[in-house]
Formats: structure tokens, sequence, C-alpha cells
């Protein structure tokens, strides 16, 4: 039996915005689908990931306005995954860089997907705390 890849557990065609979009129109958008990360792309490249808790922590509390680029809010470092990788690999990225989400990029550097640490609760243990909650019906 092989080992499951990325490309088996996560979410294709992430929502993605150019480092340039205001930091409220990324927040709008999270709100209208309902998701908590946007992938930051420069010319299609993908650069960042930005979380509502980056918009939170790096822009409202440090006072930068809504008209802020998101490129501003991202974490500098970028790990992702490509998606015939296993997902050992991904479990071992965000373990050892503390990371909840993981870009998923095809040879060129273009998203194909994102993975969350909930799609990996839902693979490894359905039955587990983070499983459940990451089965649940959004509530709002």
């Amino acid at each position: 039996m092989s080992a499951q890849k990325v490309l088996d557990v996560m979410t294709a065609m992430p929502v993605q915005v150019e480092a340039a979009t205001p930091v409220n129109e990324v927040a709008k958008l999270m709100r209208e689908q309902d998701i908590g990360a946007v992938l930051i792309t420069d010319s299609g490249r993908v650069t960042g990931v930005v979380t509502d808790r980056d918009l939170v922590v790096r822009m409202l509390a440090d006072d930068k306005g809504p008209e802020s680029p998101v490129a501003a809010a991202c974490s500098r470092e970028l790990f992702s995954l490509r998606p015939e990788d296993d997902v050992d690999v991904a479990v071992e990225k965000m373990s050892s860089n503390a990371v909840r989400r993981l870009p998923v990029v095809d040879d060129s550097g273009q998203a194909v997907g994102i993975v969350s640490l909930g799609d990996l609760a839902l693979l490894r243990d359905r039955d587990s705390a983070l499983g459940k909650i990451s089965a649940a019906e959004p509530t709002s």
C-alpha cells in the first residue's frame, strides 16, 4: 500500500490575492468565502499565506489602515508542499515550523491547493477532538 499524497487531502483551487490587495478586501473575502486563510501571490507565484489571525495581530493591533497591502500582514517565511509529497511530509513541515496551513504548489510556483491542520486531523483520526471540530459544519 502506498503512502497517502498531499494531492489526496488538500483543498484544491485555494483563494488567492495579489500582494498589493488591501487588507480590508482580503478580510471581506474571508468572510464571504467562510475561510481563515488566503494565499498571497506575486505575478501568479505564491509568496505567502495570510490568516484571519495575521490580519488582527499584524494589522489591526498595530493600527495599520484598511487600505494597507496584504503583503504587510504575511509571514515572512513561506513553507510549501508539492502535490506528490507524502502526507507525512506535510505533518513534519507543520510540526517543525509551527504552522497550521501550507500552500501546495506546482513546479512553476503556482498554487494548486492548500492543506490545513484540520485536513490532516480528519485523515489521521476523524474521532479526535480536532478531527470532530474540523468535520463539523460552520456555525456562522
